[in-house]
């Protein structure tokens, strides 16, 4: 059997990345997506390619048809098939509901919503005549349903990613295509470092877990809901937090 094919959105850094090389780790040929960094999305090819699977870097902006299209295009021509979809690229703004410009808003949810659409769409059509189902995964967030101050158009795109994800999964089930969502925590990347002057120190006592998470640890699950031992699993949103995002406020401390 062919060597399996994932493309990730967004994996020139970050968790984009990690989710890459947890593709590579895996034994699947990865498609590595990017927008304008292509010196990152070189970068990880060469890591990806030195754990002996193939690699192809495509330029295109998730958030216009035509090219989300010709992306696919060319990772179904140049890999030879496309059995996983990774939306994850993404944008947020931090501004509050009063101050956020109408420009901001509509980035953010061109990026993180229409992206994600798109690609399910477009992805979906070619695993379907393909004829031997898929898995999507979209990268959602605490912000599937948590209120995140000075970051509505992020929550407001990510909530929308939560129900996005179940139709789509109701919708594409018949073809034996599986669409769920990962949601991380607190993960440390070049990002979120720049959030805080001491990110570990600010999240990790706010995590069960005790720690903040690692691009990996969102690897680990997405490559899982890929595989064929999650072939019964679609519609859901799975929370890789450490469990920062059950936790909630509670003014007694536990014993």
């Amino acid at each position: 059997m062919n060597t399996k094919v994932a493309l990730v959105t967004g994996s020139s850094k970050g968790v984009g990345r990690g989710i890459a090389y947890g593709f590579a780790d895996a034994g699947w040929d990865v498609a590595v997506n990017y927008y304008s960094d292509k010196a990152g999305a070189e970068e990880t090819q060469s890591v990806i390619e030195s754990k002996g699977c193939r690699c192809l870097t495509v330029k295109g902006d998730v958030g216009a048809k035509s090219e989300v299209e010709a992306m696919i295009s060319d990772v179904a021509a140049e890999l030879g098939s496309l059995d996983c979809m990774v939306s994850n690229a993404g944008r947020q703004t931090f501004a509050s509901v009063l101050e956020l410009s109408e420009e901001d808003w509509d980035k953010t949810i061109r990026t993180n919503l229409k992206g994600s659409f798109l690609c399910t769409q477009i992805a979906g059509r070619v695993m379907k005549e393909q004829g031997r189902g898929g898995a999507i995964i979209n990268i959602g967030s605490g912000a599937n349903k948590q209120p995140f101050l000075n970051l509505v158009d992020y929550c407001a795109s990510k909530g929308g990613l939560e129900q996005l994800t179940r139709v789509s999964a109701c919708e594409l089930g018949q073809y034996g295509i599986r669409v769920n969502c990962v949601a991380p925590g607190a993960i440390e990347i070049e990002r979120t470092r720049d959030e805080s002057p001491d990110y570990a120190g600010t999240w990790s006592p706010l995590t069960p877990a005790g720690r903040i998470g690692k691009p990996q640890d969102i690897a680990n699950m997405v490559v899982h809901l890929a595989s064929d031992s999650a072939e019964f699993i679609t519609g859901q949103t799975v929370y890789v937090d450490g469990g920062l995002w059950t936790k909630a406020q509670w003014p007694y401390e536990a014993k």
